[in-house]
């Protein structure tokens, strides 16, 4: 692929390490040896590997990178670029170690002082059988939780600076126009220039400075509209863009709470997207079905993607941001093994219990519980610039929760700008922004939040169908026959349950979801998305009928 791997900080000098690399792992059973296509993990057939890596072998990457481009090292430096690998990486550089990361979502970088080099990487992953972030990730996949995988999942890169360059923007949009942080890898501050709309604004190197835009157009879904511009500092630029939009919370004339955009009211109507994919599993085959991924999502009429328990790779935001979705992004769970009776009770029962009890929510170890607070702080700086992201959320159905009202007033305190979700689903601490409910076995009826706060459906559905007729164990909360029978069945819901749900006060709704995972079956697309399971028009007419005041 040769897109730019970042498109909101883009350098002309963008050299991609993605295809073919030496791969062995090294095992007690045995030892593997070959070629592995990166960034597809080794459990996914793309990758031509076919091994599920476990907690007890290495996979160990091995390439000769070549940087094409002209290089002076006593100008200039390369920096190297891994966007996500899963778990703990061990770079070495000429094999001298340069790097150890831990964390298997989140990007990681090393400055580079040589245009050829012998890079190796050395992965080990615990999977489900450590504490450390995993989404739903297991050795023994069933029902809803999936194969594992491992290693390099995201892409690759290198990128030429000089020696004095910007390390990051951070981006605070308003309606009006954004503030922004132009980060250098000097401390002392020194002049910044923006090209924005054909003007300059001078500013200065790390510290928070105003842009205000000349008759503003506000980005939304239905005009997501992004402002282009340029970031100079010394002999180094950046390119990177801005959508102006304000996410929040207010009354409608009832004095219910609602979600609003730009302070006016903006019903949520989404889908759960747990971002797996048949052949790459984590990482999508190409760039296309990403993006068609998301093209559906429009036609359907939907406005919002809840991102499942992972974090994609930034041109998965950047599509979001310029077709205009909202997204919805969950902090990816950890923890050591999940108590089944903390995390499946409560959907039947409707108790809850106090997350300061770590035993009960698996979180006894307390570097973990420090690891994780410090993923998701990170991962809050990582994706702050996205402008569709408009909902931070750290827990879900108990998986690994733990101190949620603590963390809730972090994440808050780190990004004001967006709504917090604190305990999606259940085991809710009576705290926060949102009543936050998820519904499958029986009719849902609104019911207003004792605490009122307001009230988000952000899990239901789960209708399934099955196309293939393999003789396979499969998942859904509601199984049907035929395309018109399962669309006929969504068309219900939605008119019996969910439109008049919204009408006393519900505000948003996440299906679930946009497509079958292994042998979770209630995707309105099959995992491999050759086949679309539902009746497109008529969906689309119950998505403006819904959205419709």
């Amino acid at each position: 692929m040769n897109t730019h791997p970042r498109p909101q900080f883009k350098r002309e000098s963008f050299q991609s390490l993605n295809g073919l690399w030496d791969y062995r792992i090294e095992s007690k059973r045995k030892n593997l040896q070959g070629k592995i296509n990166v960034p597809f993990s080794p459990e996914a057939s793309l990758s031509k590997v076919g091994h599920t890596l476990l907690p007890d072998e290495k996979l160990i990457y091995s390439k000769m990178v070549e940087f094409s481009s002209p290089f002076d090292s006593s100008k200039e430096i390369l920096i190297l670029h891994f966007d996500a690998v899963d778990y703990r990486a061990e770079v070495y550089i000429d094999r001298k170690l340069s790097l150890v990361h831990e964390n298997g979502y989140l990007p990681f970088s090393l400055e580079v002082d040589k245009k050829s080099f012998l890079l190796e990487v050395v992965v080990t992953d615990p999977s489900d059988r450590g504490g450390q972030e995993r989404g739903k990730q297991s050795l023994k996949p069933r029902r809803i939780w999936y194969s594992a995988q491992s290693g390099i999942w995201q892409d690759v890169w290198i990128e030429k600076v000089p020696r004095n360059y910007l390390v990051r923007l951070k981006l605070e949009p308003d309606e009006k126009g954004f503030y922004i942080t132009a980060m250098t890898n000097r401390e002392e501050k020194e002049g910044v220039i923006i090209l924005l709309g054909g003007r300059r604004y001078d500013i200065t190197s790390n510290i928070r400075s105003r842009i205000d835009i000349p008759s503003p157009r506000l980005w939304s879904p239905d005009d997501p509209y992004l402002y282009p511009f340029k970031a100079i500092y010394r002999s180094d630029e950046a390119e990177s863009y801005v959508g102006l939009r304000r996410f929040g919370i207010m009354e409608d004339e009832k004095g219910v709470k609602r979600l609003s955009l730009n302070g006016k009211i903006v019903f949520h109507h989404g889908l759960l997207d747990q971002g797996y994919y048949k052949d790459g599993l984590y990482t999508p085959p190409s760039e296309d079905d990403m993006v068609n991924d998301l093209k559906l999502i429009k036609r359907l009429g939907f406005n919002t993607l809840r991102k499942h328990i992972k974090i994609e790779s930034m041109r998965w935001y950047y599509h979001c941001d310029r077709l205009g979705i909202l997204v919805w992004q969950d902090m990816v769970n950890g923890g050591e093994k999940y108590s089944e009776a903390t995390i499946t009770l409560p959907l039947l029962l409707g108790s809850f219990l106090d997350d300061r009890s770590y035993p009960r929510f698996s979180r006894d170890d307390e570097e973990m519980r420090k690891r994780w607070l410090k993923g998701a702080l990170d991962t809050v700086d990582h994706l702050y610039n996205s402008t569709s992201i408009a909902m931070w959320v750290p827990f879900n159905e108990g998986w690994g929760q733990f101190d949620s009202e603590r963390i809730c007033a972090l994440i808050r305190e780190k990004d004001p700008s967006r709504t917090v979700d604190h305990a999606s689903g259940w085991h809710d601490q009576g705290y926060g922004e949102f009543k936050s409910v998820h519904h499958y076995f029986r009719r849902y009826r609104f019911k207003k939040d004792r605490f009122s706060r307001a009230v988000i459906l952000s899990e239901f559905g789960g209708y399934g169908m099955k196309i293939e007729k393999k003789k396979v164990k499969t998942f859904s909360y509601r199984s049907y026959k035929s395309i018109e029978e399962l669309t006929s069945a969504i068309e219900r819901l939605y008119r019996r349950e969910i439109i008049p749900a919204k009408k006393k006060g519900l505000a948003a709704s996440i299906y679930t979801q946009l497509s079958d995972v292994e042998g979770e079956l209630n995707g309105l697309i099959t995992y491999d998305r050759s086949t679309i399971k539902i009746i497109e028009g008529r969906i689309k007419a119950i998505s403006e009928e819904l959205l419709t005041d």
